[in-house]
């Protein structure tokens, strides 16, 4: 698809699919990446190591305003959906030493940076990270306080477990200034919660929320999830409903992905009671109207905001972000990552930690960085993460213009623009000018649009 120029011919495509089924089956996403960032991980090698991110921390400004994620890979139970790397733990010994090179690490850090950088928001992930002693976590907010500096608008937010979540550990939020947190519930009915091994009640649910707001967290969001074993058109519905009556500011909605191979919990799920592909879309259809039709605001792949949250403001204003943590009203490109895995970005590349606890726990006992491999960003990859940066956020990218920004010549998209020929006459899509937009009936398959900006989808492995 060229011009006389041998330019990419960005023509206007407007073809429908013959029917949602074959779109879903075609473009389900089953095994494309979430693009929370580009490249994935997959790409990131050694050759960026400790050094290299020890260099790309001295060369921040003072005034670099960063993000702080806190990987805490502990919980009580293994949920069996679970696509995260986890450690089950009933005793507070392993999670308390753990919190310890935690904290070494973050003095290391702190070592590495001009002055004490100012942050505006930090987040803290897992696992379950309110499992936590609730005196360790106030020392370990002190600590960040100390080696950084947290603005008094800075938004701190947690992820919480409700089967776990005690009166304490609430007060703690209180007194460390948490002031968002990310409740994980997935399904309500209680046969599927009982197929994922996750057990827990409508009540637990609503007094971990009710908890939080009363010791002044006060922006709730509740997770939710589709396409799980047992799961029905009618049992998403019901969940979304439920959700919607505790009136959280917003919520996630994600898509199971099956990856027994990758990760062995998901082996003891019954695969023969997995929703089909065109269940799973009718599925997210339900649960998208009904969140709809209860004023909540459609965003991005799967989230859903009232319109006075961050997020849908953010949206509304052109801000809204993706990146590791997911989507985000702010515009930071440095995010500084702590603990087992936990994945960096600044501006020069990605980088990301030692994986296994105890090969983290090594280099930190030494006073050096954790750092295991990451991933230097060229130009054209800053170019193909921007479009489908844009994409994600907003089901639209203009790319030409994006080009532009980055003194980048389209010619190198030449493939993108012959796969989005494909999506464009399946009806996914329109092009008109090199101004992409994915139909909204069809956001479903974001995902598999994104995957046409990316240079190493379906490249062997080395």
């Amino acid at each position: 698809m060229r011009s006389g120029h041998d330019k990419p011919d960005w023509r206007r495509k407007s073809l429908r699919a013959e029917s949602s089924i074959f779109v879903s089956k075609k473009y389900s996403g089953a095994h494309l990446p979430w693009y929370t960032i580009y490249p994935t991980i997959q790409e990131f090698s050694s050759e960026v190591g400790a050094h290299t991110y020890e260099q790309w921390l001295r060369s921040l400004e003072a005034d670099d305003a960063v993000s702080l994620y806190l990987h805490i890979p502990f919980c009580r139970s293994m949920c069996w959906y679970c696509g995260f790397p986890t450690s089950i733990t009933r005793l507070d010994t392993l999670i308390i030493n753990y919190l310890a090179g935690l904290r070494e690490e973050i003095r290391v850090v702190a070592e590495q940076t001009p002055q004490a950088l100012p942050v505006r928001d930090v987040h803290f992930g897992g696992g379950s990270p309110t499992i936590m002693p609730p005196a360790d976590f106030l020392s370990l907010m002190e600590l960040l306080r100390g080696c950084f500096a947290l603005e008094n608008a800075a938004n701190i937010a947690i992820e919480v477990d409700p089967r776990t979540f005690t009166i304490d550990m609430a007060e703690a939020l209180e007194k460390a200034g948490v002031n968002r947190a990310s409740v994980g519930v997935q399904s309500f009915d209680p046969i599927v919660q009982k197929a994922i091994n996750r057990v827990q009640s409508e009540a637990q649910v609503m007094t971990a929320v009710e908890n939080l707001r009363l010791h002044g967290v006060g922006r709730i969001n509740l997770d939710l999830m589709f396409g799980l074993p047992y799961q029905t058109v009618q049992s998403c519905r019901q969940s979304a409903l439920l959700a919607i009556a505790m009136r959280p500011d917003r919520l996630a909605v994600f898509a199971y992905s099956h990856v027994p191979s990758y990760r062995k919990n998901q082996r003891l799920i019954d695969r023969s009671a997995l929703p089909d592909l065109a269940a799973r879309a009718e599925q997210a259809s339900v649960m998208a109207d009904t969140l709809v039709a209860a004023g909540y605001l459609q965003i991005g792949l799967d989230h859903f905001a009232l319109p006075h949250d961050e997020l849908a403001l953010a949206h509304r204003t052109g801000r809204l972000r993706r990146n590791s943590l997911g989507y985000s009203a702010e515009t930071r490109q440095t995010v500084i990552g702590f603990g087992a895995s936990a994945i960096g970005r600044c501006r020069e590349g990605y980088v990301q930690n030692e994986l296994t606890q105890s090969f983290y726990n090594r280099p930190i006992a030494s006073g050096h960085l954790a750092t295991s491999r990451g991933y230097r960003l060229t130009i054209e990859d800053r170019v193909r993460a921007a479009i489908i940066e844009q994409l994600m956020c907003y089901l639209e990218a203009d790319v030409p213009a994006i080009c532009t920004a980055h003194g980048f010549d389209p010619i190198h998209l030449r493939s993108s623009a012959k796969q989005l020929d494909i999506l464009a006459e399946d009806g996914i899509v329109d092009v008109d000018d090199g101004l992409i937009r994915v139909r909204q009936e069809c956001r479903f398959a974001l995902r598999g649009v994104a995957a046409a900006f990316d240079a190493f989808l379906g490249r062997p492995s080395l």
